[in-house]
């Protein structure tokens, strides 16, 4: 009994985004950097979802669109929209999302298993949903965003 009270005081330390009208998560340890916007050269047969790559200081970075690779239709980029850098299965992607909100810590307790469809999206991405006090948060599961076969096509590139 005393292990389960140990993990519900548990801090989860989150970085926040939109997507529309929906708040995401993703565990704060995964994400490298958040940056703006930059000129994206595009890729020429590359997957729907791919927006094209990026420079970072000498290192070549995929950029994935995460409205469309969540079915949602494209938004052209404004003052807001943001990249996230993040590590998934040793390979350096970038995600394209609509706004960066914050760095929140929330109890484990707080979070509940992902019900089979959230905010039209496929349950698998999902690791759970926080609640807070006036929203809901989808935790995203960045290494189930990406199947094998999407990382091999951006290894490719």
């Amino acid at each position: 009994m005393e292990q389960i009270q140990k993990k519900d005081d548990e801090l989860i330390q989150l970085v926040t985004f939109s997507i529309g009208e929906e708040e995401f998560g993703v565990d704060i340890l995964k994400v490298q950097e958040i940056i703006r916007t930059m000129e994206i050269t595009k890729v020429p047969r590359a997957q729907a979802f791919v927006e094209g790559v990026i420079n970072l200081r000498g290192k070549v970075i995929p950029i994935i669109d995460l409205r469309r690779r969540f079915g949602l239709v494209s938004k052209s980029h404004d003052k807001h929209t943001r990249i996230i850098v993040i590590e998934i299965n040793n390979m350096i992607v970038g995600f394209v999302v609509d706004s960066v909100s914050e760095v929140l810590r929330i109890p484990s307790s707080t979070v509940e298993p992902p019900p089979p469809v959230v905010a039209g999206m496929d349950s698998e991405y999902i690791n759970g949903v926080g609640k807070l006090q006036d929203r809901l948060l989808i935790l995203l599961d960045l290494d189930k965003l990406l199947s094998s076969a999407d990382i091999e096509a951006l290894t490719q590139m």
